[in-house]
């Protein structure tokens, strides 16, 4: 019975809802959106009929009293407010004229030329503002002239020659993109690894994000091309921008031991009574293993260039570890004790200590992707 009433209250309340009074909504666009569409369903709809004059001429004094506003000003984003605010009077107009019953009781304003006007005006300021950076010097410069002459299209699309223009915007974008040498002090030249670790470095960071990044480009993602610094001088090319890598604090330690001590204990059959009934008995062994670990770790800094104004794109820094153990062990006691980890663990007969290029090769699997995630966001618009 409780359930019964909850259903109906909820029905009424959702009845209700949909009666409200459109007039009193705080949207009045989409109040006299679904106005309109009721009366297209039902044509006698007093709340309806009496709403829609109302609606349309608050709607009409409140968008043209903000359109004015926007008119008044001189910032170059008001375009899309005011074309925001003639999109929504047409909208208006667009629903009324296709209602027969609202069409009855207004006669809407086309406002189609008004727009048309205002997105012509909005191509021609926002070309102009394009023209006037695209002859300033800087990719910063060239940049803002392509989201321009890009605004100016999307208004009118094929306005003047916006598209030529933000292609010509785009080249003047383009910086050569130098990825200089791992530079490393901390580790490789002071642990034996000598010209071995650094050629690895090398291979894995330099040599890898210039071929990825390249790869990635070759559809013209970037305003950018990338050269590591060899290549850089082999082809005469004058870098823009320069990739620094720095390792730091790497530390590859030498497992630690530890040792401890698990004691177990479980039941086991042993035989029946007199009745048939098994008999069980508790049975003890002492676990006895050894933990080797370490814990692997190293800082890669990247600092991004402008080689021109020495001014720096971005500077980050990249942290990572890496974490290794493994166990043996031997027993004393029962071995019907023991648990399945247990014997895991004893039958391991030898530590699998991981080689120093494995844990290098992890450690900068890790840190890799962050470096050329922050390369890319740099060169990317």
């Amino acid at each position: 019975m409780k359930r019964f009433i909850h259903l109906l209250t909820a029905v009424i309340l959702l009845a209700a809802c949909s009666k409200k009074n459109y007039l009193e909504r705080s949207n009045e666009d989409r109040a006299l959106q679904d106005a309109v569409k009721k009366l297209n369903k039902s044509q006698t709809d007093e709340n309806a009929l009496a709403a829609v004059p109302i609606l349309y001429s608050n709607i009409q004094k409140a968008h043209l009293a903000k359109i004015a506003s926007y008119k008044n000003g001189r910032d170059i984003s008001r375009w899309e407010k005011i074309i925001s605010e003639y999109d929504q009077l047409q909208s208006a107009y667009n629903a009324i004229i296709n209602s027969t019953p609202a069409f009855r009781l207004v006669t809407p304003q086309n406002y189609s030329a008004d727009l048309l006007e205002s997105k012509q005006q909005a191509a021609q300021e926002y070309y102009a503002e394009g023209e006037s950076y695209i002859n300033k010097d800087g990719r910063d410069n060239a940049k803002k002239a392509y989201g321009y002459f890009q605004k100016s299209d999307k208004f009118v699309p094929g306005f003047k020659d916006a598209k030529e223009q933000m292609n010509n915007a785009y080249d003047l974008s383009i910086v050569n993109v130098v990825v200089n040498p791992v530079q490393d002090n901390s580790f490789f030249f002071n642990s034996g690894w000598g010209n071995s670790g650094y050629n690895y470095s090398n291979e894995y960071f330099q040599q890898t994000l210039v071929r990825d990044l390249q790869t990635a480009n070759s559809n013209g993602r970037y305003a950018a091309r990338f050269y590591t610094d060899w290549e850089a001088r082999r082809d005469n090319i004058q870098p823009d921008w320069a990739v620094d890598l720095r390792l730091r604090d790497m530390n590859l330690p030498n497992p630690t031991a530890y040792n401890y001590v698990q004691n177990r204990n479980a039941q086991v059959r042993n035989g029946t009574d007199t009745s048939g009934k098994p008999i069980y008995k508790t049975v003890y062994a002492t676990v006895n293993i050894s933990r080797q670990s370490f814990i692997a770790s190293a800082n890669m800094e990247l600092n991004i260039t402008d080689l021109h104004t020495r001014r720096s794109i971005s500077f980050r820094n990249f942290r990572e570890d890496y974490r290794w153990q493994e166990e043996r062990a031997s027993y004393s006691g029962d071995s019907r004790a023991l648990t399945n980890e247990d014997w895991t663990i004893i039958n391991n007969q030898s530590y699998h200590t991981p080689r120093r290029e494995d844990v290098l090769s992890e450690l900068y699997r890790k840190i890799y992707p962050q470096v050329k995630n922050s390369v890319s966001y740099s060169v990317d618009w």
